[in-house]
């Protein structure tokens, strides 16, 4: 459990921070005369709540990552099924895709900053292109898995893959219905500085998503038995 907790206590730095950010701790009525209009509320509610709901679902995740680790590092003949779970290389390439929808997103966020209309968009089509080659490169590694006999309840570790890959393409569909919205009103002319909000929590969302699937794809090769032997899987299972 050491691995969620560490994980938690990132997220709450990461909430410390952004509270310091956007100085609630400030006192506003020492503050009078004061007004700052940049077209948005000083602190979006949007924003607040999307932070609430990353960190319930970072929880989440790293509570299947923890159990993940943990599974691995059984004594034998448990640790077994873990250690030859075959990773399929298509992943390499949705790692790869991920991340460049990712900076499509944060590309199209510092292009709304800028008022820069047709880069906003052109970074929003983009990213939801790239977000549906990820998934789709998903689905194509799950037949994989099943077309080599490993099914669900197969073992625990094709449970754990496919739990996991699972609940994060289920999260990347939500964040594409929002993703697809945004798109949608910038194809409709709607202004900037109302629109560049959805921008930056599309791009936010984006960016998690993207740190969770790199964090389960590299339990994924640290624990693959063309990576790394018992022995090195067993002092990384140590350290957590």
């Amino acid at each position: 459990m050491n691995i969620t907790i560490l994980f938690l206590a990132v997220l709450a730095a990461i909430a410390i921070g952004w509270l310091y950010q956007q100085r609630i701790t400030s006192k506003p009525w020492l503050e009078a005369g004061v007004v700052v209009d940049h077209g948005l509320p000083a602190h979006p509610p949007a924003k607040t709540g999307l932070w609430v709901f990353l960190a319930v679902a970072g929880t989440l995740f790293a509570l299947f990552f923890s159990a993940y680790v943990v599974r691995t590092g059984l004594p034998e003949p448990n640790a077994v099924d873990l250690s030859t779970l075959p990773a399929p290389k298509l992943l390499w390439l949705n790692t790869f895709v991920l991340t460049l929808s990712s900076a499509a997103l944060q590309w199209a966020q510092h292009s709304a900053r800028r008022m820069r209309p047709g880069k906003v968009t052109a970074g929003l089509l983009a990213s939801g292109a790239l977000a549906f080659l990820f998934l789709a490169g998903q689905l194509i590694a799950w037949r994989q898995m099943i077309a080599q006999g490993y099914f669900l309840a197969t073992s625990p570790a094709s449970s754990f893959f496919y739990l996991i890959i699972g609940v994060h393409g289920l999260h990347l569909l939500g964040g594409l219905v929002a993703l697809t919205r945004t798109t949608g009103k910038a194809l409709a002319g709607f202004p900037m500085r109302k629109l560049r909000l959805s921008v930056e929590l599309c791009a936010i969302y984006w960016h998690f998503l993207l740190v969770v699937w790199l964090i389960f794809f590299a339990l994924l090769l640290f624990t693959g038995p063309a990576v790394l032997d018992k022995g090195v899987v067993s002092f990384i299972c140590s350290i957590f």
